[in-house]
């Protein structure tokens, strides 16, 4: 006879969404943490900018702790691409859970320079898997877009790194410089990514919804943008879910910042574990 768990044996107990939205206005800038509660971690991260359509970049997705202390907590800044009179905000989404085994950040910085394109991988110590992951921008200040936000694994395969890459959005004199956080812990059962992506044209703007299998929960999300090579912002990276209830998918939202007439796609990254 096959045992059926119970909730006490679920991988990511306690499982929520955490939402924290900033000040509604036209400044250029503006920042906003989410923070877990009491007694739990921060395992995934998540996005939403509302009012811009396109014309605001995150430049950091940050999450809080290092190589020997857990995350408890996601901070979302953001600047605008270029002067917007409108009104709009940033949400901060943290997916927390019930302590998990061995949870660390892991952080690795690219180089600093002025070329277009900056690329960086953070992956896991051996022997650890990723649930969830960010990224930070360091003085492009809504002059770099974040292109790809890739975590890796599979439907079969726990993820273990993300890649993240970006291009400026314009041309940039200034140095710039990218970092990858890989949110990572002991082997968490049933740990797997998946993908959906949407259609590949030359309209404004795509969503996309990646779902986790059935009798899963989510833990962090990815996006990746084909064809946009800078021209492309992701707006929205909205875990669904609450402060009651356990997420189960992401949506991604994706605007051209400017005209663009090329062909683009973009894809939804859910990872996902045992519920």
């Amino acid at each position: 006879m096959v045992a059926v768990p119970n909730p006490a044996s679920a991988a990511v107990p306690g499982l929520v969404r955490i939402s924290a939205v900033s000040a509604s206005n036209s400044n250029d800038f503006r920042g906003v943490t989410a923070t877990c509660p009491a007694g739990k971690v921060l395992i995934g991260t998540g996005y939403e900018v509302d009012g811009a359509t396109g014309e605001v970049v995150v430049d950091d997705f940050t999450p809080n702790g290092g190589a020997a202390i857990a995350p408890t907590a996601v901070t979302v800044g953001a600047y605008e691409a270029d002067p917007f009179a409108g009104n709009w905000t940033v949400t901060a989404y943290a997916v927390c859970a019930s302590p998990l085994a061995g949870l660390v950040r892991v952080s690795v910085a690219g180089t600093t320079d002025s070329n277009d394109f900056h690329g960086t991988t953070a992956a896991c110590p051996t022997g650890k898997v990723m649930t969830g992951a960010g990224f930070e921008m360091t003085g492009a200040t809504g002059e770099a877009v974040v292109d790809d936000f890739t975590p890796n694994g599979s439907t079969v395969t726990a993820p273990t790194a993300v890649t993240v890459g970006a291009y400026e959005a314009e041309t940039f004199t200034s140095n710039w410089s990218l970092t990858a956080y890989a949110i990572c812990a002991n082997p968490v059962p049933g740990l797997v990514r998946f993908t959906a992506v949407s259609a590949n044209n030359s309209t404004d703007s795509r969503f996309v919804t990646a779902s986790c299998g059935s009798g899963q929960v989510l833990t962090g999300t990815g996006f990746e943008i084909t064809g946009g090579t800078g021209e492309v912002v992701v707006d929205d990276l909205r875990p669904n879910g609450s402060a009651a209830i356990a997420p189960t998918s992401v949506t991604s939202g994706a605007y051209e910042e400017d005209v663009f007439a090329g062909n683009w796609n973009l894809r939804s990254y859910a990872i996902c574990a045992t519920r």
